[in-house]
């Protein structure tokens, strides 16, 4: 049997531009959705990464990941759409739950 693969399709700037109205601090920047988060250390930082790594781990889908120091951006996108999909705004909501809660 062979695998079927959906590919996923790129949003328009409507659907995007809704999207982010609900969420703070995610903007566009090209074909991708980013935002930056700032932390008290550098530890701080990298547990904030390992979150993200385990949330890309479970969807499947892996983010672009800055670490300056007490900052990370993250950059998400679709390379296979060359856009944002839906699974780029499923990560977003995601790391945002998640780092609600700590």
């Amino acid at each position: 049997m062979h695998e079927v693969v959906h590919m996923a399709e790129s949003l328009d700037r409507e659907s995007i531009l809704g999207w982010m109205k609900m969420r703070a601090g995610w903007r566009r920047k090209g074909r991708a959705l980013v935002k930056e988060f700032k932390f008290s250390s550098f530890r701080n930082a990298i547990v904030f990464v390992n979150r993200v790594a385990t949330l890309a781990d479970d969807m499947r889908h892996h983010p672009d990941i800055d670490v300056r120091y007490d900052r990370v951006l993250l950059t998400l996108s679709t390379h296979s759409a060359q856009g944002i999909t839906e699974k780029d705004l499923a990560l977003a909501e995601q790391i945002d739950f998640a780092t609600s809660a700590h």
